[in-house]
């Protein structure tokens, strides 16, 4: 292993991956491109860590026997592919950090729900009293934890920009909820690449591991047949029964909300019944679902399961309900930053909807929401640097749309056109970078700026 490490990038990512290098007896080596945020500069300095901000020297960082790429920084980034020529390693935090940790790791990815499932499946453990940690793409990064303490469980939230760096990483229990086109642009616009960064999710796993996926998404079903998963499978459907092992839904056809999921694990079957769980909407069955599969994987009891998603609140960001002001629902969803994303936020309206959309577009292509636009929006607002994109696709056929330069002029221009009983709904389907430090800094100004109405 080597002896000296160089980071690229000091984000949450780069400086857990510094911290806990540091710890292992590492000499390590920060390198940012940008201006490092003051409250990592502290951290770094406070560990005695060297860094640089504003540039990279090649020679300090192609010096090292590997180096740790933050997930932010793209493969096609010319010190990236400097260090590739030059034979060193780069991967991604997450890689190196598991190879620190002898706890089971439960690991999160699809294109959406990711975030809401990863906190599910910790609430879940959580509350059956498990030494459990939660991380990753949320909150605080594996490394950085790891370096603070170990546990004997990990959930995981890992987006396809970690997995690219993820080589002998190992996935006890391996969680794919979708795959639907999101960040093309970092994949050269092609989808195969992208699917096929989400499926290293099951690289390295064995039949001693676990593969909980949806089995109705048909890019997963083609990427089940091309990748011929080693671990044992665990589906699960809403549209088919699963006779083998795996979750599916007996719908209720009078009363959707009385369906049940009804969860088949090592010869034992649990049921829960839809209106028994706090989040509601399609999107949260699969979620749930997949939660409760991994729950019953780790033999956790039954009624712990059930009694965590009946008092699950939801993460901050996703479709987030910020207030109810003159009669209209103003409604955070920040996360949503690919188009899938905001189908289903759309899908989930009952009543006309304003819509914030916008931002750094990632490759999107919008018809696929023109049905539900039509049917449910009143007006688009805009907000982003270079909003031309949407107006094309929706101009036809939204007459009212306006474009907005902050969080708090779209949010004033949603509260004039608004009426009584109508829906203000942020689900930007972009990233926030044009704007925005990122889509929590998104989400928290839009919901300042309705407070301050």
């Amino acid at each position: 292993m080597p002896k000296r490490i160089a980071i690229l990038g000091a984000g949450e990512s780069g400086v857990g991956a510094a911290i806990l290098a540091q710890k292992k007896g590492f000499e390590v080596f920060v390198s940012d491109k940008g201006i490092i945020e003051e409250k990592y500069k502290k951290v770094l300095s406070q560990f005695e860590i060297r860094f640089e901000e504003g540039k990279h020297t090649e020679e300090l960082i192609l010096d090292a026997g590997e180096i740790i790429k933050s997930p932010g920084i793209p493969d096609r980034a010319e010190i990236v592919l400097n260090a590739v020529r030059n034979g060193i390693p780069v991967i991604s935090e997450i890689e190196f950090a598991g190879r620190f940790t002898n706890g089971k790791k439960i690991c999160i990815t699809g294109s959406n729900g990711k975030t809401t499932t990863t906190l599910m499946i910790w609430n879940i453990l959580k509350n059956a009293g498990l030494d459990v940690a939660l991380g990753g793409n949320i909150g605080k990064s594996f490394a950085w934890l790891l370096a603070e303490q170990d546990h004997d469980y990990w959930v995981l939230e890992i987006s396809s920009f970690q997995l690219d760096g993820m080589f002998d990483f190992k996935a006890d229990i391996a969680v794919l909820l979708n795959i639907t086109p999101d960040h093309l642009d970092r994949y050269d616009n092609d989808f195969g690449k992208y699917a096929a960064s989400k499926f290293r999710i099951i690289q390295n796993q064995t039949d001693a591991d676990a593969f909980i996926y949806w089995l109705d998404d048909p890019v997963i079903a083609e990427g089940i047949k091309k990748y011929n998963p080693k671990a044992r499978r665990y589906p699960f459907s809403i549209t088919q029964n699963i006779g083998r092992q795996g979750a599916y839904l007996i719908t209720n056809e009078t009363d959707f909300l009385k369906s049940r999921i009804c969860i088949k694990t090592n010869n034992d079957i649990m049921e829960m019944i839809l209106q028994e769980m706090t989040l509601r909407g399609k999107h949260n069955v699969y979620n749930s679902t997949a939660a409760a599969v991994s729950g019953r994987l780790l033999e956790i009891r039954k009624e712990s399961i059930k009694q965590s998603l009946a008092t699950f609140q939801g993460a901050e960001h996703r479709l987030e309900f910020v207030a109810r002001i003159r009669g209209v629902d103003y409604i955070n969803d920040s996360k949503a930053t690919n188009v899938n994303s905001t189908w289903y936020a759309l899908e989930e309206a009952t009543r006309p909807v304003i819509w914030i959309a916008g931002g750094q577009d990632k490759g999107n292509d919008y018809t696929v929401l023109l049905p539900l636009v039509k049917a449910k929006v009143k007006a688009i607002i805009c907000l982003g640097v270079d909003n031309a994109k949407i107006h094309k696709a929706f101009q036809p056929h939204i007459p009212i749309i306006f474009d907005a330069g902050s969080a708090e002029e779209a949010v004033q221009l949603a509260y004039k056109i608004a009426d009584k009983d109508e829906i203000v709904l942020l689900s930007p389907t972009c990233a926030s970078f044009d704007l925005f430090l990122n889509y929590e800094d998104r989400g928290t100004q839009f919901k300042k700026a309705v407070f301050n109405l």
